[in-house]
């Protein structure tokens, strides 16, 4: 799987641990930045991951800031971008089960680097069940 990875200035270090670990598990690792601490803006990042995901050049999409919240909202103006703003596993499985989020975000300043990877793991291995939700999906793109 081809994973593409944004954040600001405040998530690069979780972005890090989070590239580092989906490469250990044999999936390509694309690195959108940020690479430091100087201040940038979350939107320019979020929309970086986004089109190489709409261009089918990624799979999937982790966006990270101190909330995570800007990313979120960001990713989500882009059609055909689902992107989820998790907070614990139950929530990362399902963005994928019930939503097909083909993004996840992460809070930097909430959420620790363990959680966060046992979070990403859980969304990488989830399936999207299809069905009455695959409805819902559909209409997200007549909105």
């Amino acid at each position: 799987m081809i994973i593409a990875f944004g954040a600001d200035h405040g998530g690069v270090e979780l972005k890090s641990v989070l590239i580092k670990r989906v490469r250990e598990m044999g999936h390509t690792a694309i690195d959108c930045g940020a690479s430091g601490t100087e201040s940038v803006d979350y939107a320019d990042y979020a929309g970086a991951v986004t089109s190489l995901i709409i261009d089918q050049q990624a799979d999937k999409g982790v966006l990270v800031c101190k909330t995570g919240i800007g990313m979120s909202i960001a990713a989500n103006k882009v059609r055909g971008i689902r992107a989820a703003l998790v907070y614990n596993d139950e929530v990362a499985a399902l963005s994928r089960k019930h939503n097909d989020a083909n993004v996840i975000c992460f809070s930097a300043s909430y959420t620790d680097q363990e959680s966060a990877g046992k979070m990403l793991d859980i969304w990488l291995s989830t399936d999207f069940e299809g069905g009455r939700h695959q409805r819902r999906i559909d209409k997200l793109d007549t909105l």
